[in-house]
């Protein structure tokens, strides 16, 4: 942060966006390398963003009994809307006190046209989680996945700017949902150990599988019907990628960068998980830090795309 940018905001809210920061450099394991690549104001809305979804994130995935964490994401959705009565200034900036996330992202709402209220959809998303809902049919896995990684798209792009709304949040969206179909490969064995199963009913049947896993976390199911389960999957995530990736020629340089930097990295991931499916059923596939830099480095000089 500049001199002049920080005398342009009280200290408070200068040393909330390096909170914010923080969550970024030590949570955002993929996210981290595309944020960095933006404009340092960007970087920052960016960051409150990530830090506010996190946190809501967390609960959904934490350990506490059911009732708690919904009571939680209830408390969420009311600091949410204490952010949009200061913006609307129907309260006091004080109420943030104390809240460095929030206190970020007020600021970063009053400088940018960030849809906070795509945050509300984010919080339902994971109170489904939390109530351990099950999904029948594509187009009901699709509804949470663009609950909880479209939105980040689109809150995303209030920072980002981009010509054309509705063709830009579409795409958004579409990326977000090759991104949580991703991740859903990827935590396939860990979910099915806290007795979570987001792959579509209708698919399980059609491949003859139940994810089941025994004592020691090995699914049950032959291991060729699994791979095809999950050949069947990686091949929807593609076409969700290509979509998605029409978003890049809408938005500005750095933008694009650092969605090129986000997706890169999280198609390598779902490559891996293809190409050696016995892996992803037995351990969560990463890839090395290394690599993540040299994807960002490429998105960063357009090759990345």
């Amino acid at each position: 942060m500049t001199v002049s940018e920080t005398c342009e905001r009280p200290e408070w809210v200068v040393e909330a966006y390096r909170h914010c920061e923080r969550v970024v450099r030590d949570e955002a394991r993929n996210f981290g390398y595309g944020i960095r690549l933006m404009p340092a104001p960007k970087r920052r809305a960016m960051s409150a963003i990530y830090a506010f979804a996190r946190g809501v994130d967390d609960i959904g995935d934490g350990p506490e009994p059911a009732c708690v964490r919904l009571d939680l994401l209830d408390r969420s959705r009311q600091r949410l809307e204490t952010v949009q009565d200061v913006l609307w200034r129907r309260a006091d900036s004080r109420a943030l006190e104390g809240h460095p996330v929030l206190t970020a992202l007020a600021d970063a709402a009053g400088r940018y046209p960030i849809p906070l209220d795509a945050f509300a959809e984010l919080i339902d998303g994971c109170e489904s989680d939390v109530r351990g809902a099950a999904y029948d049919t594509f187009d009901d896995l699709l509804r949470y996945c663009q609950q909880v990684a479209g939105t980040v798209g689109r809150l995303s792009l209030g920072v980002f700017g981009y010509d054309g709304r509705q063709r830009a949040e579409g795409l958004a969206d579409s990326l977000g949902v090759a991104f949580q179909l991703t991740n859903i490969l990827r935590d396939i064995r860990e979910d099915g150990m806290a007795g979570r199963v987001y792959l579509p009913a209708e698919d399980l049947a059609r491949f003859g599988c139940t994810l089941e896993q025994d004592e020691s976390g090995e699914f049950v199911d032959p291991s060729w019907r699994l791979h095809d389960l999950i050949g069947f999957q990686a091949e929807r995530a593609r076409a969700w990628y290509a979509e998605g990736l029409r978003l890049l020629p809408l938005l500005d340089r750095r933008s694009a960068a650092c969605t090129a930097a986000m997706a890169g990295i999280y198609r390598r991931v779902l490559e891996r998980i293809a190409e050696r499916p016995s892996i992803a059923l037995e351990s969560r596939i990463s890839l090395p830090t290394w690599q993540k830099a040299v994807v960002a480095a490429r998105a960063l000089t357009g090759v990345e795309r």
